[in-house]
């Protein structure tokens, strides 16, 4: 969910204040449904990974502990993730808010958010989620032949009504929540008909693109250890979903439709919703050409500042990574502010700039993109550079075409009394 979470620590006074945000999995990779698109079911198969599990008790302690303590901001944000995270059931969240509550500090202000697929929710649940301030993240691909595409049960049963009526049921309660749709390649054409549905049918209000980009053996190998010879050049039919010898599996979404996909939902998003709904593309671009730091990670200079928690209370550097190579350690055994702002994790933040290639370094839209998600680097540069981003042909379209309108909104907002 979009928090700005990624600027650097600011000085007050002699002390910097130090933000990071701490993704947790306290049900791990456990889920129940079998979305094939999904990069976390693997990784309790992963060698050396977190393996199955569930976050007990003494480890949500220290987990909460810790990072309060940690950040000496202002705000600290708990994102619940998985897996599916509703697994752990109700009893463990009513423990979440009263440890959240116990370590809280004096003007310290705890936010919690929750992503889930929706299946598990009841009344129950959205009472508590209700009565305790969560965000929801609710996954939804679109209208119904296009989510049950993928987002099926491990029975293999579609799970459309089931999402909708949490949708409802949590409008019902007062529940705010937000919709993540997952862009793959048998969704990406029909732009229109997911963002009309998202808006008009199931009421968001904040909607979140995620592109699902997934090399072919992303069950084992870490992002950044293949062997960059064998990286497709941009342009060329290994670089797009369903040629033989495919970069990606089948189910990626293609760069150009990507972008298709972006650009039509921005110009209905300017047509019909501007000022009403928030589209994490677009509310990070318009930032940016506010001079504001970038709203999301993947379009800002650094990352790093955004670890992923796994069950057993091993750290992650992103959720993207979470593989043995990527591990930070165990704040069962060093603290997790340590860990985030360890000499590791520090170098693997600043390497998101460090390492693009020069036909990045030279692109008109590099202070719009910053090579997007290094996990997502996985093809060449025409000259053979590796270390470009599979879907920069697709995001080019979209700055090309979105950049003007997005200009033009920010010269209103910056005439508007108090900017």
């Amino acid at each position: 969910m979009t928090t700005d979470k990624y600027h650097a620590p600011q000085q007050l006074g002699a002390r910097a204040t130090r933000r990071f945000h701490a993704m947790a999995k306290p049900a791990g990779s456990a889920c129940n449904l079998n979305c094939k698109y999904c990069f976390y079911l693997s990784k309790e198969h992963l060698p050396q990974g977190p393996g199955r599990g569930r976050m007990d008790d003494e480890t949500l302690e220290l987990f909460i502990q810790q990072y309060i303590q940690g950040v000496t901001g202002p705000e600290v944000v708990f994102s619940w993730q998985g897996g599916e995270p509703t697994l752990r059931g109700l009893d463990f969240f009513r423990k979440v808010v009263a440890l959240e509550k116990k370590y809280a500090k004096p003007g310290q202000r705890i936010e919690n958010d929750l992503q889930t697929n929706g299946v598990l929710l009841n009344d129950e649940w959205a009472r508590f989620l209700k009565e305790n301030h969560f965000l929801v993240g609710l996954s939804i691909d679109g209208p119904r032949e296009l989510h049950d595409r993928f987002r099926v049960t491990k029975g293999g049963a579609p799970t459309f009504d089931k999402v909708v009526a949490a949708a409802k049921l949590l409008r019902r309660f007062g529940v705010p929540f937000n919709t993540l749709t997952c862009v793959h390649r048998f969704n990406a054409s029909r732009p229109l008909d997911v963002y009309r549905f998202l808006r008009r049918e199931l009421g968001s209000t904040f909607l979140q693109f995620i592109p699902i980009v997934q090399i072919e053996d992303f069950e084992t190998t870490a992002p950044q250890t293949w062997d960059p010879a064998r990286l497709p050049v941009l342009g060329s039919p290994e670089a797009r979903p369903g040629h033989p010898n495919s970069v990606v599996t089948e189910w990626s979404v293609d760069p150009e439709e990507y972008g298709y996909f972006l650009s039509k939902v921005f110009d209905e998003w300017v047509r019909r919703d501007l000022g009403k709904v928030l589209v994490n593309h677009f509310e990070t671009l318009v930032a940016q050409h506010l001079g504001l730091p970038a709203q999301n990670c993947i379009h800002h200079n650094f990352c790093g500042k955004g670890v992923a928690v796994e069950h057993d209370g091993s750290v992650y550097s992103c959720d993207h990574y979470v593989y043995p190579e990527y591990r930070l350690g165990n704040l069962r055994e060093q603290p997790l502010a340590d860990l985030v702002f360890s000499p590791t994790q520090v170098k693997f933040g600043y390497a998101k700039s460090e390492t693009l290639p020069r036909y990045c370094r030279e692109c008109v839209y590099l202070r719009d993109c910053w090579g997007e998600c290094p996990k997502n680097r996985l093809i060449r540069t025409p000259d053979g550079e590796p270390g470009l981003n599979y879907l920069c042909a697709g995001f080019k379209r979209f700055f090309k075409h979105a950049l003007p309108e997005v200009d033009r909104i920010t010269a209103v907002l910056r005439r508007e009394p108090g900017y």
